[in-house]
């Protein structure tokens, strides 16, 4: 009995610890920018689909959902933040829905069986990359307006960056996959 208490304590606290350093990392890979306008390129779109890949929907779902919540409190975690605002204001701005999509992205990385071949993975990952843009489009749409082109400042700058990380993390992604056994 005593051996279930010390190993169940022991995978959640393997757990807040991957939790803790997702959104460290997170964090880091939003700081990491190319500046556009209205939305900036960072390397965000890399780890969710990282952490997706390596623990998980529900660890994954957990670590976007604390790493947005640390940014709607206050905490400048954002890729502008602090120096375009913090908080639900900074939320609330261009990139809200590119923010919301990384848990729709993670939770399909996550979810989706990518032991398969690597055709396969690459479709998986495009699939679940596309989700961020879809939720940015929408957003960036209704926050600056329909008439502007959304798709040429939300999107297509984008493309060839994504692609790339998508070719890399297929690439990887068996190796990446082992991580769950550390948990």
């Amino acid at each position: 009995m005593e051996l279930l208490k010390t190993n169940s304590i022991q995978k959640i606290l393997k757990i807040f610890c991957v939790i803790f350093f997702g959104t460290i990392a997170l964090t880091i890979s939003a700081k990491l920018k190319i500046p556009f306008y209205p939305v900036p390129m960072t390397m965000q779109t890399f780890v969710v689909l990282f952490l997706g890949i390596a623990f998980g929907y529900k660890i994954g779902l957990a670590t976007v959902s604390i790493y947005l919540l640390e940014g709607i409190i206050g905490i400048p975690v954002f890729s502008n933040s602090p120096e375009k605002g913090v908080g639900l204001i900074y939320f609330t701005g261009p990139t809200m829905g590119y923010l919301l999509g990384f848990l729709s992205a993670v939770f399909f990385a996550g979810f989706f069986n990518l032991k398969n071949n690597i055709f396969l993975i690459l479709v998986k990952l495009i699939f679940s990359v596309s989700t961020i843009y879809i939720f940015g489009f929408f957003w960036l749409g209704n926050l600056i307006g329909w008439d502007k082109p959304i798709l040429q400042l939300g999107v297509t700058p984008f493309l060839l960056a994504e692609l790339f990380k998508i070719c890399l993390l297929t690439l990887l992604t068996e190796k990446i996959i082992k991580l769950r056994k550390f948990i």
